[in-house]
This record gives C-alpha cells, sequence and structure tokens, in this order.
C-alpha cells in the first residue's frame, strides 16, 4: 500500500493505493486515437496574441482571416463548464484566426492573431 496527498480544488485528501503485479493487474484497452482536425492558419510572426482564457470548445468563430477587427468586438464563443464565454478582441486590428468551430482547447492555447 502506498498514501500519497491530493490537491482538489484546494481542499487536501489522502489516498492509499494498492500496489498490484503487473502480470495480476488486468489490461484496459488501447483508446482509440483522437481524429485529426484540420490544420490551423499560421500566424503571423508579430501581433498581439488571443489565447483562451481556459479549456473548453469553441461553439462560433465570429471573424474570419484578414478581417479588420476593433477593441472589444466578440471574436469567438467559448463552452467551458456549460457556459458560453466571450473571447473578446483587446486591440485594433487584422485578425489571423488558429482555429475552427467546434475545437477543443485547452487553457493558453493559441485562437488568433491580430496584427
Amino acid at each position: 500500500m502506498k498514501k500519497y496527498k491530493v490537491n482538489v480544488n484546494g481542499t487536501m485528501y489522502e489516498i492509499t493505493l494498492e500496489v498490484v503485479d503487473e502480470a495480476e493487474a488486468p489490461k484496459a484497452p488501447a483508446a482509440p486515437a483522437p481524429k485529426a482536425s484540420p490544420a490551423p492558419a499560421a500566424a503571423p510572426a508579430g501581433g498581439t496574441k488571443v489565447a483562451s482564457p481556459m479549456p473548453g470548445t469553441i461553439l462560433a468563430v465570429n471573424c474570419r482571416n484578414g478581417q479588420a477587427v476593433k477593441k472589444g468586438d466578440v471574436l469567438f464563443i467559448l463552452e467551458a463548464m456549460k457556459m458560453e464565454n466571450e473571447i473578446m478582441a483587446p486591440c485594433d486590428g487584422t485578425v489571423t484566426v488558429a482555429v475552427t468551430k467546434g475545437s477543443a482547447v485547452e487553457t493558453g492555447a493559441l485562437l488568433a492573431t491580430i496584427a
């Protein structure tokens, strides 16, 4: 038996795990590989990066490559934890989109670049 401490959302839990020999452990089937999504457009070298503030799924892309945007324009709708979050342009400029509708993104993932 091995004891571990786990922090879940700020609450500490102490758990105990039993060590099992590999010969005794049941073999889990391999998970299927995720489907490849289309490659996003390459971001320009400079410009302001728009990153995902949290993990979620892109529900809507309200801009297209080369489109002029103003500060505060809603660029994306990101669904996270059953809530829709508006991702807005942090500045004026021309946008280069790096994700597509339905993409799953992680915290900090590049969504777009504004030059």
